[in-house]
């Protein structure tokens, strides 16, 4: 049985600015954006190409804005990623190479609230206990 990652909740204090951010700053798609009564909203965004989403609501999402920390987005090319987001216009932070084994390339970024983001480069897989 395979058990999925499928939503991240992310605790925000301004759902619209939260919505500009992820949406146009950093490219994610709007799943759903839907409210429920003037004191219940819920909103869903997906990176793309991740099977897992974001979820951040007013009324429904529990958590102090700001709170969430090491989540990881992962990409092939983080010298394009980063790229990306400074012409979106995101302050991210220089590339830090861990080492020079695959997958020890990071850069970092926080969301208007103060959530902080990882974003990974992996250009192959440990499959079996072998890169691919």
């Amino acid at each position: 049985m395979d058990w999925t990652l499928e939503v991240i909740v992310v605790p925000v204090s301004d759902l619209d600015r939260s919505k500009r951010f992820y949406e146009e700053q950093l490219g994610f798609k709007v799943d759903h954006d839907t409210t429920f009564s003037e004191d219940a909203r819920v909103l869903q965004l997906t990176p793309p190409g991740s099977g897992c989403s974001i979820v951040m609501g007013k009324g429904i999402v529990k958590g102090e804005p700001g709170t969430l920390k090491g989540v990881q987005l992962v990409v092939s090319d983080l010298e394009k990623a980063r790229a990306q987001l400074v012409e979106r216009g995101v302050e991210v932070g220089e590339i830090v190479r861990m080492n020079e084994a695959d997958g020890g390339s990071f850069i970092f970024f926080d969301d208007p609230d103060g959530n902080s983001w990882a974003v990974q480069e992996i250009k192959a897989r440990a499959t079996g206990g072998e890169w691919k």
